[in-house]
């Protein structure tokens, strides 16, 4: 009968790349097989609509048993009978073209399965996409002349915090309970958006906004700086307009902005349909499937399984909820089943037909018993640490919500405090771990905190969703039809469904561990790195200060001014550098550049040919005893490869190239000019000015990238390698970053953006000396003088033997 009611249709459906409208899609093209499909998907970033609908919906595995079915014919069969339509539920007139209009005249049904389907929406967006997006639809059906009946999946959630029976009829013929009106509503969320986004641009908020993105990002340069501080200003927008539609949800009596814009969603399209047959369905909470088009068959996580994982993984202590109370899950192929029978049944009456699908009132699943089973499962079948050891699940105790919110709040507090402690602490390489640690730890926290919040109201629902009009349309059905769209909630049995079908499907979609013992195969660092050997990449770019050597420009200062300073002057001299220390740290952490500009100005008079003699030695006094034995392998394996190298530093030129120039193809560096010395016509002299912008920052990432472009290369074949945030821009614009021996910010952004992270060692043996200050020797000296235009830090005047000429 269903079948045969669609048979020759063409049928209209909306959110054909989400969950329920992909399992709708393949049901239909496999159990209706004379009807058509028009598929409204809106274009992506880079996708056409049509190449979505290629690569998001019939590639997806729900599509494996029509796909064995029809064999080589799938393709033609796919092309035939399912025509696509750009457009936007979204958007005012659904963004149709003259096309689409065409399309949707010819329809004979539309389902509305397209939605923003997140419980932390934010409010403008859960308005036009949940509340306008099936008044738009009517309309444009009504516009292009169509007779068409549409099916908008709306959920059982709008009846709201109600206790005890919510029926099939509309939520605002309650003699109790709010009843806001949904253009009033539209009108607010909209003035909320154009008001958040203006108070996020007030003086006060963009400095807050700069503050954190420096906090987090140091001093990686203005552009990625302020780049940050925009992402930030949109992070805060965005959470303020889901803090609304929370608030605005709860203060109306809905558990969030989904279930109050569905809510409204309704009233809107009853109100607006015209003369157009509707039909309302109201699932419950969907799941994966019991059998259609497979066992267990599930596209991305849902609700739950963001809980069920975290949960065994041991994160989730407790978790709020009432344990006599009743779940209502429903499993996606009864909810795609009553679509369709709801698509072939038009309204006989005027009013709008409402269908609820799900599980409580007629086969109920109570929290105790669905935790329970959840417990004994993962202690039977527990997932595995990265020791390889197994995760033993708690017992919850069902804590009301705010005390676990409470719990979680305060854990997050701490573990921020915590951070930005280490955060002030010169860290890096293996002790940057902490406080990487302490951020995943903060992740974890917030995660379930984020949990508690969003899914806590729905494990404290004491509504129970009624189904009489589900099952008197199913006691209509005849035998072939009831096998074939079955969506009767009461043949479920919920302890072979959990156990046997929804559980293994969830583990086996969160590609977790579930093996006992050390990992077999290479590690994901060695994948990383042999990722980064790759014969085929291009270019290799290196930092140079704690990058392949334990050393920065202040080391190699304090050894060039110090070599010629006799024993007292060099106490003083080391006794005035560590008092400097702090001040010097923090202009570093500001901005690199302008640290390496003030910093080089201490070179100022010092003779141009004196220096360069000493550069040489610098190599076997400073450099080999702190270089990273790993990292100079790493150039030369790049080298061995064909891969062209470069040195990317701020170091100068006077002293990198003298010393490192044959390990490298290129080196890009500081350099500074110079000038006539006045003293006794010996030579030139520098004159502590750089002769460019230092190569720090953006701007290193800029040398990168003209050098690949001069050379014929590609950055998306590129590795760089580098230690601090600082060099973000550089590690961001190559296709494969390693962080060396990373400060903590960085090994932050490391982990969470899986990069391959070496930590190398410098060479054991070898002298250690406390502070990095030159041999003794008699000849020739430079002496620090107070004052000057390198302030206390400036090099001027020549000596001999410590006295001053």
């Amino acid at each position: 009968m269903i079948a045969d009611a669609l048979a020759g249709r063409r049928l209209l459906v909306t959110g054909s790349t989400g969950f329920l409208g992909t399992a709708l899609v393949e049901r239909l093209l496999r159990c209706v097989p004379d009807c058509e499909l028009v598929l409204l998907v809106r274009a992506g970033r880079r996708s056409t609509p049509a190449r979505r609908v290629q690569r998001e919906v019939l590639r997806n595995d729900a599509f494996d048993r029509l796909r064995d079915d029809l064999g080589d014919r799938f393709d033609d069969d796919c092309a035939r009978r399912i025509s696509v339509i750009a457009g936007d539920v979204g958007t005012d007139g659904l963004g149709l073209d003259d096309a689409g209009r065409a399309a949707l005249a010819s329809c004979d049904v539309a389902i509305h399965a397209a939605a923003a389907v997140a419980f932390d929406s934010p409010l403008d967006r859960a308005v036009e996409v949940n509340l306008l997006g099936p008044t738009r639809l009517a309309q444009a059906l009504q516009d292009a002349g169509a007779r068409a009946h549409l099916v908008s999946v709306s959920t059982c959630y709008v009846a709201g915090n109600r206790r005890g029976r919510a029926g099939e009829v509309s939520v605002f013929d309650t003699p109790f309970g709010p009843k806001p009106q949904w253009r009033n509503e539209v009108a607010a969320a909209r003035r909320s958006r154009a008001d958040t986004e203006a108070e996020s641009r007030t003086p006060p908020l963009l400095a807050r906004f700069a503050k954190e993105a420096r906090a987090e990002l140091g001093a990686a340069g203005i552009p990625l700086l302020a780049s940050k501080a925009e992402r930030l200003r949109d992070t805060w927008v965005a959470d303020t307009m889901i803090e609304a539609g929370r608030a605005r949800a709860r203060a109306l009596g809905w558990p969030d902005a989904y279930a109050y814009t569905k809510a409204l969603g309704e009233q809107a399209l009853c109100e607006t349909r015209g003369t157009l047959a509707v039909t309302l369905v109201r699932p419950s909470i969907i799941e994966s499937a019991l059998a259609e088009p497979r066992p267990g068959w599930i596209r991305g996580f849902r609700m739950a399984e963001p809980v069920i994982i975290t949960y065994a993984r041991g994160l989730l202590k407790e978790f709020p909820g009432i344990p006599e109370g009743v779940v209502d899950v429903i499993p996606v192929d009864l909810v795609v089943a009553a679509v369709i029978d709801a698509a072939a049944r038009r309204p006989e009456g005027p009013a709008p037909a409402i269908v609820q699908v799900a599980s409580g009132s007629a086969n109920p699943l109570h929290y105790r018993h669905l935790v329970d089973m959840v417990h004994d499962w993962f202690s039977q079948h527990p997932l595995y640490d990265a020791k390889g050891q197994p995760i033993v699940v708690p017992r919850w105790s069902f804590p009301g919500r705010g005390r676990v919110q409470s719990q979680l709040q305060r854990a997050v507090k701490v573990i921020d405090v915590a951070e930005k402690a280490l955060g002030a602490l010169p860290l890096r390489g293996g002790q940057a771990r902490w406080a990487a640690d302490l951020e995943e730890h903060r992740a974890d926290a917030s995660r379930a905190l984020d949990y508690v919040e969003l899914y806590g109201a729905y494990a404290e629902t004491e509504a129970v969703f009624a189904v009489d009009e589900l099952l008197a349309r199913w006691s209509t059905l005849d035998a072939a039809d009831q096998d074939r769209f079955g969506y009767d909630p009461r043949v479920v049995d919920w302890d072979h469904y959990v156990t046997q079908v929804h559980l293994p499907s969830v583990v086996e979609h969160a590609r977790v561990r579930v093996t006992p013992g050390a990992r077999t195969g290479p590690s994901r660092s060695q994948r990383l790195r042999d990722r980064v050997l790759a014969p085929e990449r291009h270019l290799a770019a290196f930092d140079l200060e704690n990058t392949l050597i334990a050393s920065n420009v202040v080391d190699s200062y304090s050894w060039l001014a110090t070599r010629r300073l006799p024993p007292d002057e060099r106490v003083r001299f080391a006794l005035r550098t560590l008092a400097e220390a702090p001040s010097l740290l923090k202009l570093d952490r500001q901005d690199r550049g302008d640290f390496l500009r003030h910093f080089y100005r201490r070179f100022e008079g010092a003779p141009v040919a004196q220096l360069e003699e000493d550069a040489t030695q610098l190599l076997s006094y400073l450099l080999l005893t702190k270089s990273f034995p790993a990292g100079i392998r790493r150039v030369r394996q790049h080298r061995r490869l064909g891969h062209r190298t470069v040195l990317i530093t701020g170091a100068l030129d006077v002293v990198v190239e003298a010393n490192l120039a044959p390990l490298f193809d290129d080196i890009v560096c500081a350099r500074m000019s110079t000038k006539q010395g006045r003293v006794d016509g010996r030579g030139p002299i520098w004159n502590g000015e750089l002769t460019g912008a230092p190569p720090t920052g953006e701007a290193r990432a800029q040398a990168m990238a003209d050098y690949a472009e001069a050379e014929g290369l590609r950055l998306e074949e590129a590795v760089a390698y580098a230690d601090s945030a600082s060099d973000l821009p550089m590690l961001e614009a190559v296709g494969f970053p390693v962080a060396v021996n990373p400060e903590i910010r960085l090994a932050a952004i490391a982990r969470k953006r899986g990069w391959l992270v070496e930590q190398w060692a410098k060479a054991p043996g070898g002298p250690r000396p406390l502070l990095p200050i030159g041999p003794v020797t008699r000849r020739t000296s430079f002496r620090r003088r107070p004052g000057g235009p390198g302030g206390t830090g400036a090099l001027a005047g020549l000596t001999r033997g410590g006295a001053e000429r």
